[in-house]
Formats: C-alpha cells, structure tokens, sequence
C-alpha cells in the first residue's frame, strides 16, 4: 500500500476542515494534521454587500484596513491621567468595557473601584469607598470614551501616571496606566495595604524615571515596531508579553540610566519592569487603541473598531457607528487556575486587552506564540488552529505583523462582523480570570469566544444603514 508521505514527502502538512475522524487514517501515517474548527455558512443569513444608500461595504473595509496598516503608533511621554487623558477630572474613575453603574458592577470592578478611591485619599476604608461609589458623587466612564484602555477591570483614576502614545500617520493619541503585575493587583480588584503601596511607589519612583528617560527621546519609542519584533520571538502580545518587555527595557534602558537620580531607585525600577512579563500588555494595548480609532466613521464599513468587557456585559464597537454598543453578558472563561481555587471562583470575562485581537495580535496571533497555552490552557496546536480559524472571519491580514510558523504570513486583521455572521465562528480570546469577589485578584488564565449576540446586534443593524 502506497503511503501518503512516498507521494508528497516527509515534510507533508495537511488542513483537515471536516471531522477529526476524517483525517485519522492521514495521521496515523505520522503526518501532521491541524484541524479546523469549521463549517458551512448558516442558512438565512443574508450576504451583505452594500448600505441601503448603496456604500460598497467591501470598499469601506478596504479602507479601514489600509488606515490600520498604515498606523504607527509612538510612546510620546507620560503624565497624570487627571492632567492629559481627555475628560478626566478629579471625582471621575474610569473602567473598562461599555459603560456601567455601581449596582451593576461586577466584584472585581467594585474592588479596583473602592481601591482606587482609597489610593486617592477620598476614602479612609472600604467601606466608606462603597458608600462613596453608591452614592453619586463619583462619575464612572468607560476608558473607550476618553481614549484610553484598561486591563482587567480598567479602573483609571485622577492621580494615576498614564502612557501616553501617538499614531503619527493621524495624529491621534491613546492612553493607558502602567502594569502593576499579576496576582492582587488593582486591576484585578484586589484591595489592601501592599497594593496602595505599590501604587504609591509607582506614582512616586517608578513615573519620575520613566518620564525624564522618554523626555531625552525625541522621537520616543516605536511601540509598533516592538510588537512586530515580539511575534518573531514568541509573543502574541496580549497574555504573552516576554519578549516584548524584554525588547521595551532594551528600548528605554540607556536613558534610564543617563537620566538616573539615584541607584537603588533605578535598581528597583529595572527589576519591576525585568521580573513582570506582563509589563508591555500596558503598552501594547493602547497601541492597539491608538490604531483603531482613525478607522472609525468610515461608513459602510463592517469592520469592529472596538470589543471589550467590564465583567458584566461584554460590548463591540464598529468602524461605522463608533458611538453605538452591541451589548451582551460577558461570557465565562475556560482556563487554568492557581492552586486553591476552582472555576467555582472565577469572575466572568473583564477587560479592555480584546483591543489586541481587534487590532490583529493577542489571540489572532496565537500561532506565534505556542508556549502561551501553558499559561491560557490547551496545546500548542491549538494555538495555530486558532489563527488559522480567525482567517476565516477577518477582512485583511496584517502587512508589518507577521507568523514565523506560518511561513511568515500577516496575522488576521480586521474582524468582519458579516463573516462571523456567515460561518458561525466567533472571536477567540486568551485571558486572564479574576476572583469573583472584590478583593481577591487574580486566580488563573484561560480562553473563550465572544458572544454571539454582540454580533447578531451589529449584523441587523448593518442592514438597516
């Protein structure tokens, strides 16, 4: 019997886009076979080609994705979120995902919330934090509605030091705070004495010698370009931020140095950045934003500008009504946990870092980075399926981002919500989890897909434009 190898070759790769029991007989021959999560469009969902008003939808996509490929997104400098992030004042807090009040707010959003009023000073305890929050007297905006993103529970508050990044192609700018690392952190709602203290020492050492090392950098640092070289080495920067931090520290290490006040303080900040994977996700988030947002107003377009979650509800934005939410419950997380604590614990999906899979890395790029499933769940082969899979509902691939493992193919760009519509495939993320209950923080890492109502929403409301 002839095998398939004495045909094609030792080095044979094969695409199975049926059921696994299809291509048993390939793999049994020691072929490599990667299956696809596939199948076929849905009966009763229209093709969508034009607006009422007759707008090539094909066209304004096409343009959406040249305006994302063209992004440079720049670190510029640094300041006080209450002084340089747009609309922020000083009885305002920020949060991740669509917008929100107080009683809707999930655990870990109320905990990121009472500990930012207790790093403010406006509340002595948690308990006067949460009769302040109830109260009125603190105004809650999404972190999208200033141009701005956040981790987890998103929570920026007026006294936080913020990055600030500027898309030089259009001028626009993004804002993020700076990442305190995993475990009980802000922004997983964790509260207590360490998690001030670190954010008091980040405001009072950490901002200072960041801030004088980007102002010796005329030109700041090319975040774009950091990201592109991070997917090379194994990153997909958005839970897997090694090799991008590493990249950044060599980036800004010569003027931290040249501009340093004092030794330990520079040791301390070297060493915060050095052992904190995690540390570029704060960066590589608002380059994300800072990409997307010259896309939106381009009518007819069915391209998604935004996709976020605020622990409650989980909301899409799109390239032509970027003022309009498609809203649906944030979905619960599949995932590795820390060991005493189960799924039982888990709070549901939190976070505005779906910014990177919106702006075609994080999830979209898992294929680069097989060694994220350690951290997330599953195998490395899920890892490329997965990019393989968001092919299949994207507009574009990425021309400056690109998969070494898929002969260096661009990384899928541009989710269109009328091919999730047509093959039933939804989004993947990879994510962290935060405890259910303020206070906790974070309790593991996993995946899971956006929900589909978001896009039911989006797709009726593209037909009647």
């Amino acid at each position: 019997m002839t095998k398939i190898n004495d045909i094609f070759g030792k080095d044979l790769n094969v695409l199975n886009v049926g059921l696994a029991s299809m291509a048993k007989s390939v793999s049994d021959q020691g072929v490599k076979v990667v299956d696809l999560d596939w199948s076929p469009p849905k009966d009763g969902v229209p093709h969508l080609r034009t607006t009422r008003s007759g707008v090539s939808m094909d066209e304004a996509n096409r343009e959406v994705v040249h305006r994302l490929q063209r992004g440079q997104p720049v670190l510029v400098g640094m300041g006080v979120a209450k002084d340089v992030v747009p609309g922020m004042h000083d009885h305002m807090l920020l949060h991740a995902g669509p917008p929100i009040e107080w009683s809707r707010m999930c655990g870990p959003t109320r905990g990121a919330v009472m500990g930012a009023l207790i790093y403010e000073g406006l509340a002595k305890d948690e308990e006067e934090a949460a009769k302040l929050a109830a109260s009125g007297a603190i105004e809650f905006s999404p972190c999208h509605h200033h141009h701005a993103v956040g981790p987890m529970a998103g929570v920026v508050s007026p006294s936080m030091p913020v990055w600030i990044l500027e898309n030089k192609t259009f001028g626009n700018r993004a804002y993020c705070t700076l990442n305190e690392g995993l475990g009980k952190v802000l922004r997983y709602g964790g509260m207590g004495p360490e998690v001030y203290a670190r954010l008091k020492w980040m405001e009072s050492d950490l901002y200072p010698a960041l801030d004088r090392a980007l102002q010796t950098l005329p030109n700041g640092i090319d975040i774009k370009s950091l990201i592109a070289q991070a997917l090379h080495m194994g990153d997909e920067c958005h839970n897997r931020n090694r090799a991008a931090t590493s990249l950044f520290l060599r980036a800004i290490g010569p003027a931290l140095a040249r501009t340093n006040k004092d030794n330990e303080v520079l040791a301390k900040v070297i060493e915060f950045i050095d052992r904190n994977d995690h540390f570029f996700l704060n960066l590589s988030m608002p380059a994300g934003k800072a990409l997307l947002e010259p896309a939106e107003g381009v009518a007819g377009s069915t391209i998604v500008t935004v996709m976020a979650r605020n622990g409650t509800d989980f909301g899409i934005r799109l390239a032509s009504m970027p003022e309009r939410w498609f809203i649906a419950p944030a979905g619960k997380v599949q995932g590795l946990y820390f060991p005493q604590y189960t799924d039982a614990d888990a709070n549901p999906d939190i976070g505005d870092s779906t910014i990177t899979e919106t702006a075609g890395y994080g999830g979209m790029a898992m294929a680069a980075a097989p060694a994220i499933t350690q951290f997330v769940g599953g195998t490395p082969q899920l890892a490329t399926q997965t990019t393989l899979e968001m092919y299949e509902i994207t507009f574009g691939e990425h021309e400056h981002f690109t998969i070494p493992a898929l002969n260096f193919r661009g990384t899928p760009l541009g989710i269109d919500v009328r091919r999730v519509m047509e093959t039933g495939i939804l989004p993947q993320i990879n994510t962290g989890i935060a405890h259910r209950n303020p206070g906790v923080g974070m309790v593991g890492a996993g995946i899971l897909r956006a929900p589909e109502k978001c896009f039911k929403d989006a797709f009726k409301a593209l037909q009647e434009i």
